[in-house]
């Protein structure tokens, strides 16, 4: 359907007497979808937003802030012990109830009156409930009411965590990612499955907090979707800080035998570390993967498998649905499960949205167009925030190799940068560069170390600008910084290509 055809329907539908009539409908209001409600606002649209949880979403209060508002203390106090003269001020152990406190204040109290504060402000509508599609641009919410839309339905509903099939772990009542940030009290004893983002993060958060934490992996090591120095650096600070990681098993079965009460793991496969075939906890996390908040959407009602990850073309338009009225931004296309991509997205799926609605005959869909998201595929940035932080973006040597090009990759050890020797004592780290030799521009760069979260943007902008290396040289890291690093990088691939 084009543009015209879109307005013509959404005149149609007014004049039968829809009252709920918009021009884009928003399903989910976490931040891609408050974002996208924002851009096509701002572009003289209508948008209305449809949240049946809180307005804010995942990231607001079970993931991105109270998990890293539970994590800077933890990263604060291990910095602050490796510069000469504090250590003395900083011993002892966390303010615990301080640090739950802290966490509680950044996930609002789990109460969303300053987003919906937010949306009335800008002139957003809010419907509360949950929004299922009936057809082509028709949303029907809980309670009978429906939403017909003029020009676009976004689904922006997110990912949720996923219990493995493993007998008896359902009727343990586990914790999830959503428990973990959000716990009241520190247990005792707490087994974490999974070696990637969110199990090495609460690994860190509540080991430090008091927890005697075991982490079981079944792959030969944590991160896996980094370079892998990223998770052998990050699994010794662990291993240093009283962390139990057990490589190379699977769990097998959980017992659970009063609600509340101590969690029996029972594990396949010997694996590194390995001791007796089963672990008693007092809580269990389970950290290994996601899947779409897709189940219970109508998407039947369009043609599509409900409970699936949503297709996307890069306008972030799904594939396979006459028209071309609905949209999946964020965790539900499986793109790049990051907030601040979601929010990418969703600036892109909200210009691409409103451009067409605008009827404009063609869309920047080239590379780097503004209707295109090429970041999902080309510069995708990302923290992980334990102790120490783990940085990338772009490909690594590994991937890049895969793709077919033609690349040399340049390390150098962080702690050997004079920035990072006044930023602590015995600083350990390492950095790497991932060039295209044909084109001579990074495709990606990793950095792990304490601090470096905040070097990870000027190489995102490396990396999505694809700067050349040789304008690189003139872009001068102030001295003495952390960022000195990006002169030792360069000085290193210009020697091993000589």
């Amino acid at each position: 359907m084009s543009a015209n055809e879109a307005t013509r329907a959404g005149a149609e539908a007014a004049s039968d007497g829809y009252e709920d009539l918009y021009d884009v409908i928003v399903l989910g209001g976490g931040p891609t979808g408050e974002n996208l409600a924002d851009r096509v606002h701002a572009a003289g649209l209508s948008a209305v937003l449809v949240e049946h949880e809180l307005v804010g979403g995942e990231c607001s209060y079970w993931a991105c802030m109270p998990s890293k508002a539970l994590l800077r203390p933890v990263t604060a106090r291990s910095e602050a012990r490796r510069v000469p003269g504090v250590p003395d001020a900083v011993d002892g152990p966390l303010d615990a109830p301080a640090v739950l406190a802290h966490r509680d204040a950044f996930a609002s109290h789990w109460k969303d009156d300053g987003q919906v504060r937010w949306l009335d402000g800008v002139g957003i509508d809010l419907v509360r409930g949950r929004g299922r599609l009936a057809g082509p641009r028709k949303v029907v919410v809980d309670g009978g009411r429906t939403l017909h839309a003029r020009h676009a339905v976004a689904v922006c509903t997110g990912s949720r965590p996923v219990l493995p099939d493993v007998p008896g772990l359902v009727a343990a009542k586990p914790w999830t990612s959503r428990e973990a940030t959000s716990s009241g009290r520190v247990p005792g004893r707490l087994v974490i499955v999974g070696g990637g983002v969110v199990g090495v993060e609460m690994a860190t958060a509540w080991r430090a907090l008091g927890s005697a934490v075991t982490l079981l992996v079944r792959g030969d090591g944590l991160l896996p979707r980094m370079e892998p120095f990223a998770g052998h650096l990050v699994a010794e600070s662990l291993a240093e800080a009283g962390v139990f990681l057990r490589t190379g098993v699977a769990v097998r079965e959980v017992r659970r035998e009063a609600p509340g009460g101590p969690v029996t793991v029972l594990l396949d496969g010997a694996g590194e570390g390995a001791g007796d075939g089963e672990i008693v906890a007092d809580e269990l996390l389970i950290a290994t993967g996601r899947a779409p908040r897709t189940e219970d959407l109508g998407l039947e009602t369009v043609g599509l498998t409900p409970g699936g990850w949503l297709e996307v073309d890069d306008t972030l338009r799904v594939t396979g649905v006459p028209g071309g009225w609905l949209y999946g931004a964020g965790d539900v296309n499986h793109r790049a499960l990051l907030t601040h991509q979601g929010k990418y997205q969703a600036r892109i799926a909200g210009a691409a949205i409103a451009a067409r609605a605008r009827g404009v005959p063609l869309l920047e869909t080239d590379r780097w167009g503004a209707h295109t998201a090429s970041a999902d595929r080309h510069a995708v940035p990302q923290v992980v925030f334990t102790d120490p932080e783990a940085a990338s973006v772009g490909l690594t040597a590994a991937e890049a190799e895969r793709a077919g090009h033609r690349v040399r990759v340049v390390d150098h050890d962080l702690g050997a940068v004079a920035g990072a020797s006044l930023y602590a004592d015995g600083y350990r780290g390492r950095a790497r560069m991932v060039v295209d030799l044909d084109r001579e521009v990074l495709l990606g760069a990793t950095f792990v170390g304490p601090g470096v979260g905040e070097l990870l943007h000027a190489a995102t902008v490396a990396v999505a600008g694809e700067v050349p290396v040789e304008r690189l040289w003139h872009a001068v890291p102030a001295y003495p910084t952390i960022s000195e690093v990006w002169l030792r990088l360069l000085e290193a691939y210009r020697d091993e290509g000589a």
